[in-house]
């Protein structure tokens, strides 16, 4: 990581100022200038999210947004209506009116005498899902923008209803946004209304996972937003950005293969961060491709941004299970289109626990020799799958597989006589039956080394209630067999020579997603399934050792010091008396203290997911958030939580919110709510 202290353009910070809306609330922006721009004026780039600008992203908007501002840019750091110090209220995420809103704020800058008219995004999560939701509505300023960790399907790409399973990071990051929404203002910069600020934000809000629970198939609530439904609506450039550790990277490549304006993609071995800070690395010079991007297309430099790879993909090579990576080793590989005639889909038949290429199997006359397979997955299959979506911090990447493989239907390859790569998708089509009429399956694909060790490359969910579509979920009849398709994320992963690829197939993967209402017995039938690989083989002369990007360059960070320091854990609990398993994570950061405004920032999270054998309504879940603020005699906490339960017939929401105002509850509410199963 290399800090630039000296850039093309001195920059500037104006810390606070207010955007009025149409409605008559008031958002909170910052921005990091050009000292030239009242002059000279320049595009304007905005990051927009609900995260608190001046305090909880102070640090990592430090590294960015003055960098950006310093090539010649009018860097802006808006908080969505209701968080930080903006006015109004958070209450759910990608709604109409925060569109609008950021339609208006665009609209603002462009008007502003440091702001040539043109404008861009940019962002990582919600801010890379406010982008490419904006840009699909074409705000006549918007000219490109950049984003990272984003999808355009909020249904089934997103921590939601992955293949219509309930994932339990629907609960998780209800958690976090419910803790977000909550938190007070700064004193410092909206004055003696911050306390009714406060209570208008504390009245408002409840557990964000009520209402997405009411939405348990893909209906008009999912596909608001979801760029996916049409993507031919975005027409400004896009720079899209993922990882493989993240939850969000298949959406690089629809983008890349449905949208119609100039568009580039990167997938490195990342988890949810900015590649610049990229964990596993290596990290890449990724602000200046944004910057590249932005000259090409706000400011007409013929620079080579459109021109080139459509794809740059980290090929990782073969790594032993760990639950965390500092670096991933591998290659960049590059795609001048996506889907590339490159990738060839190979097909593997599915024997008797084996892979068979399809050239060293012609499968017998008997349409099923020995009958089908079965497999009824024990609750703790899923408990070394990690998190959904990675922060690498505290380790939440899948460790062994072995031992989740116990409880599964296993189909493996031989040692491969010479190394494999795949680029994209794995698909597994399948011949079930099961004993339940709601079931699900996951699949798990994973490099088998010589010593048996078996690390995870990439996995699938699906509920065969949804085989048919996320819309309309139809009931399995029991005993009788459906084909069904589970698409698993995507990939780029090198099999060396010596290694199996193995493909397992379990009926349940808790804590990662909830277990269906009953327990069910699965039967897959060989002969009538298979695995497609999107394999890539290397083409002659290829450099192994390329190097498309730069080294990463940020701007120092803004000055803080820890009171406390922070506590992350990772722990996996069984009793054997009761036959309860349970995984534990907290994420404490301890105490932060921002010098620039003389403020003390903490945050703890703890999750919580428990079942007992045998029992899969025992499945419960919750997470408690505390969210501390303070400044000289001003002290301010908020503690949220969450917990979610189940019969086989409705989930069960609970629900806490407490806030603290030097030591006094000043608020507290409680929620019980139950919610029927709709197919989950």
């Amino acid at each position: 990581m290399r800090v630039i202290e000296t850039l093309p353009y001195e920059v500037r910070t104006e810390d606070h100022f207010w955007i009025p809306m149409s409605d008559g609330v008031r958002l909170a922006g910052r921005a990091w200038l050009p000292v030239s721009a009242e002059l000279e004026p320049v595009p304007a780039v905005l990051e927009y999210i609900p995260y608190r600008r001046r305090d909880l992203t102070a640090v990592r908007d430090s590294t960015h947004h003055p960098y950006i501002a310093g090539h010649g840019y009018a860097c802006v750091r808006v908080d969505m209506r209701g968080s930080g110090d903006s006015e109004g209220v958070l209450t759910d995420e990608y709604l109409e009116r925060e569109q609008q809103d950021a339609e208006e704020v665009l609209a603002w800058l462009a008007e502003q005498p440091w702001c040539d008219g043109s404008t861009a995004m940019m962002g990582l999560s919600w801010g890379g899902f406010a982008a490419l939701q904006v840009a699909a509505r074409r705000p006549p300023s918007l000219g490109a923008i950049a984003i990272a960790s984003f999808t355009d399907d909020r249904y089934n790409d997103d921590f939601h209803y992955m293949g219509g399973c309930l994932l339990s990071d629907n609960l998780a990051e209800s958690g976090t946004t419910f803790a977000f929404g909550t938190c007070p203002p700064d004193p410092m910069t909206v004055g003696d209304r911050w306390r009714d600020m406060w209570l208008e934000r504390l009245e408002a809000n409840r557990p964000w996972i009520i209402k997405w629970l009411h939405h348990q198939r893909r209906d008009d609530y999912w596909r608001h937003a979801s760029v996916i439904e049409n993507p031919e609506r975005v027409a400004c450039p896009v720079l899209a950005a993922g990882g493989w550790a993240d939850g969000y990277s298949n959406a690089v490549l629809r983008v890349l293969e449905h949208l119609e304006a100039p568009r580039r993609g990167l997938i490195g071995p990342w988890s949810h961060r900015y590649p610049h800070l990229g964990l596993p690395g290596p990290a890449i010079g990724y602000l200046q491709e944004v910057v590249a991007w932005f000259d090409r297309w706000l400011k007409g430099e013929r620079n080579g941004a459109d021109e080139g790879p459509a794809l740059w993909a980290w090929m990782q090579d073969s790594v032993p299970p760990a639950t965390s990576y500092e670096d991933r080793p591998g290659r960049w590989v590059s795609a001048d289109r996506w889907p590339s005639p490159d990738v060839e889909r190979t097909r593997f038949a599915l024997g008797p626990h084996r892979l068979f290429a399809s050239e060293e199997f012609t499968p017998p006359e008997d349409e099923d020799p020995g009958g089908p397979l079965t497999i009824s997955s024990p609750l703790t299959v899923g408990q070394f799958a990690g998190k959904w979506a990675s922060y690498n911090a505290p380790p939440d990447l899948p460790y062994d597989q072995r031992e989740e493989d116990g409880g599964s239907l296993v189909f493996e390859t031989e040692a491969l006589r010479e190394p494999v790569e795949i680029l994209g998708a794995p698909v597994v089509d399948l011949e079930v039956s099961v004993d339940e009429p709601v079931a699900m399956v996951a699949a798990r694909l994973s490099d088998i080394a010589p010593d048996g060790s078996a690390t995870r490359v990439t996995f699938g969910l699906l509920n065969l209630t949804h085989r048919n579509g996320h819309g309309e979920p139809e009931e399995m009849p029991p005993g009788e067999r459906r084909r069904v398709r589970i698409v698993l994320n995507g990939v780029a992963q090198r099999f060396p020579a010596g290694h199996r690829i193995r493909l397992s197939l379990s009926t349940s993967y808790w804590p990662l997603a909830w277990p269906p209402p009953r327990p069910v017995l699965l039967s897959v039938h060989p002969a009538g399934s298979a695995l497609d690989l999107p394999v890539r083989p290397v083409p002659e002369g290829e450099d192994a050792n390329a190097r498309p990007f730069g080294e990463p360059e940020t701007t120092p960070e803004t000055p803080t010091f820890r009171k406390e320091l922070p506590d992350h854990r990772w722990e996996v609990h069984r009793d054997l008396v009761d036959t309860r398993s349970s995984l534990e994570i907290v994420k404490d950061g301890g105490i932060m203290h921002l010098e620039e405004i003389d403020l003390d920032v903490g945050r703890r999270a703890h999750e919580h997911y428990e079942s007992v054998a045998g029992d899969v309504t025992s499945a419960r879940g919750e997470t408690s958030w505390t969210m501390r603020f303070s400044r000289g005699d001003w002290h301010t906490r908020t503690e949220t939580h969450t917990a979610l339960e189940c019969t086989e017939a409705v989930f069960k929401v609970y629900g806490t919110l407490d806030a603290y105002e030097n030591g006094e509850r000043i608020f507290s509410r409680q929620w019980s709510e139950t919610i029927p199963r709709d197919h989950v």
